[in-house]
């Protein structure tokens, strides 16, 4: 068993996750200088991508919505007799 100051124990730890962290980045491509850049790009992406997703399932429940519509409307018109049906 190894006994050490705790301030040295966290100073250990920090150096193992700084390390850890980038050899993480390295591995997905995301060191160098440009890394900042490239979250920043990959976040404005995602971002994208969602309110792409968001809008797209608005449209899909409009359409649904105003097909549903039409269509009452429709059976109403031919319950009523109004395009001059006996």
């Amino acid at each position: 068993m190894v006994v050490m100051p705790r301030e040295e124990f966290e100073k250990l730890l920090e150096q193992a996750a700084e390390r850890g962290a980038r050899r993480a980045l390295a591995d997905v491509g995301l060191d160098g200088e440009d890394a900042a850049h490239d979250i920043r790009e990959l976040r404005g992406l995602l971002e994208a991508f969602n309110t792409a997703k968001h809008t797209a399932w608005q449209t899909l429940i409009r359409i649904t919505t105003t097909g549903l519509i039409l269509a009452l409307m429709a059976g109403a018109a031919v319950k009523l007799k109004l395009f001059g049906g006996q």
